[in-house]
């Protein structure tokens, strides 16, 4: 797959750049897009092995030390000599594709063949796969470097990003509070700048919690863009794996190497055909003009809680920014979204699913497996986060009966809120719908999250992409704020148009900014 950057990024590079021949170009760890990085590689300004160098040196000073933000569960031993590889081979031969040399993290629910897969359980701790989950395998095809894993919220079913093995992360934005979840680690690590990319995964909405609540970028695809075999499953229904980045730019850019068949996982059949030739071209400065936006209003808080205000002012001010971008914007309250915003649980299935799914799990990896299946996983994970192990044990209860009829009516029940969806954009003649991904900020350390927006997806299989919408007003304990994410929404396979959409929205708004928590480290910023 070996290729030169496509003209689509090599106009990003222009974009972003604006680099001429008299004119230094400045690199700055804390913001660099791929595009960007891959300038600095094409200048001889920054090697694979240095700017490898540079995100350990962040994960020594700032996961354990400093604000000790615990993201991160496991780095690659042989990351440093990895880099060197590819430098080497980027020299010999050019770079296979954008992401060569790049340091991406993983989620610790993806099968890595030369790192522990922990689920962040302790019962997991020493889980060694003996191959790459499909997606890593397509990274590392690209040439992607495996920099390391993430903390979760344990095997991915906790939403505050906590775990047996990794303990609690914090949120960079402000100690006080969680990240999101359950990528959190993922969502902090590319905050912090410990990798230029990572991997999440998101059965409610896992990936799009931390983007949303670490001022990050997050993509959801549609139900069978991107293959999940060899991820510690949730649900066979509601799993997604996917990018969380810092740009939208970054998310398109992976989203051109993660789409593709899986021989692996069936829901994949379902793309073929509909998928896009290159996400990245589909990145417009001027996405939102022309476009026309529903804005799902009663997807804000109620005003029952203090908090609903600021992300209300948030949330409004992003909607003002798309009418600026040259967007009309259709105010929108939606009968169906009333019922599950109340309740989303009335669609949920993983209950039903995650036995099931676990055991083919725990089957697939055949004698390296820890555990023949859950039943005794669930023996042996005493020290397990207590809500995970209930689930499982009521999950292993309903797998020994029939189907329950409550589990089909709730998939009736999916199918008709996602027809539901599709035909107020087609009626309104939509290209998105839009609203805050949650109604309130991420909550403080040791307590749940609550009024999440990321149902609107996860129930229905559409795709959404979760982009910066502005930060809460500063407090001594987030100094310039806490984040809020806003998510746009598109039709089944609508990604390009999103993609296009949200790029002109964080090109006009450019709300993201690094926390001040995991300031700059000498040789982070230079220019060339």
């Amino acid at each position: 797959m070996r290729t030169s950057l496509s003209s689509a990024l090599a106009a990003l590079l222009v974009l972003d750049l604006a680099v001429g021949t008299s004119q230094a170009a400045t690199f700055d760890l804390s913001t660099a897009t791929v595009p960007e990085i891959n300038a600095a590689f094409a200048a001889g300004a920054l090697t694979a092995e240095r700017l490898t160098e540079l995100c350990l040196a962040r994960i020594q000073a700032y996961d354990q030390a400093g604000p000790k933000l615990n993201a991160m569960i496991s780095v690659h031993p042989k990351a440093i000599a990895l880099a060197r590889e590819l430098d080497a081979e980027r020299k010999a031969k050019g770079p296979r594709s954008p992401l060569h040399g790049i340091p991406v993290i993983l989620k610790d629910n993806y099968n890595t063949f030369d790192l522990p897969t922990t689920g962040g359980s302790k019962a997991l701790a020493t889980f060694q796969p003996t191959t790459d989950a499909s997606t890593v395998a397509r990274l590392r095809a690209a040439g992607a470097l495996i920099l390391g894993k993430a903390n979760l919220g344990e095997l991915a079913r906790t939403s505050v990003t906590l775990s047996s093995l990794g303990g609690q992360t914090l949120n960079p934005y402000d100690l006080t509070r969680t990240p999101g979840g359950s990528s959190g680690g993922s969502g902090v690590a590319v905050a912090a700048s410990f990798g230029i990319l990572s991997m999440g995964t998101d059965t409610g909405q896992s990936i799009r919690s931390p983007a949303s609540a670490t001022a990050g970028v997050g993509l959801r695809g549609t139900f069978g863009l991107i293959g999940r075999s060899g991820v510690i499953p949730n649900t066979y229904t509601q799993d997604a794996v996917g990018p969380n980045t810092r740009t939208v730019t970054d998310a398109a850019i992976m989203a051109d190497v993660l789409v593709g068949f899986d021989a692996h996982d069936p829901s994949t059949w379902n793309a073929i055909g509909k998928t896009s030739k290159s996400y990245a071209a589909c990145l417009h400065p001027a996405g939102l003009n022309g476009a026309r936006i529903g804005f799902v209003r009663n997807l804000l808080g109620d005003g029952t809680h203090p908090e609903h205000a600021m992300v209300t002012e948030a949330t409004m001010k992003a909607v003002q920014a798309i009418q600026g971008a040259g967007a009309t914007v259709v105010s929108l309250s939606i009968p169906e979204v009333e019922t599950y915003r109340r309740d989303s649980t009335l669609l949920g299935i993983g209950v039903y699913e995650s036995a099931r799914v676990m055991n083919q799990y725990f089957a697939a990896q055949g004698p390296s497996s820890p555990f023949k299946d859950l039943t005794a996983y669930v023996a042996a994970a005493g020290d397990t986060v207590p809500s995970v192990l209930k689930g499982f044990r009521e999950s292993l209860a309903l797998l020994q009966g029939p189907t329950p009829p409550d589990y089909l009516r709730r998939l009736e029940g999916q199918a008709a809120f996602r027809d539901a969806l599709v035909k107020v954009m087609n009626d309104h003649q939509l290209d998105a719908l839009f609203y805050t991904h949650q109604r309130r900020l991420v909550v403080p350390v040791n307590r749940d999250q609550l009024e999440r927006n990321g149902f609107m997806s996860s129930t229905t299989g559409l795709p959404a992409l979760t982009v910066p919408g502005g930060f809460s007003p500063p407090t001594t304990e987030a100094p310039i704020g806490v984040p809020v994410g806003v998510e746009f929404l598109g039709r089944p396979f609508a990604e390009p148009t999103l993609i296009r959409l949200a790029y002109g929205f964080e090109q006009a708004t450019r709300f993201r900014q690094p926390p001040v928590s995991t300031p700059a480290l000498p040789g982070e910023r230079f220019e060339y």
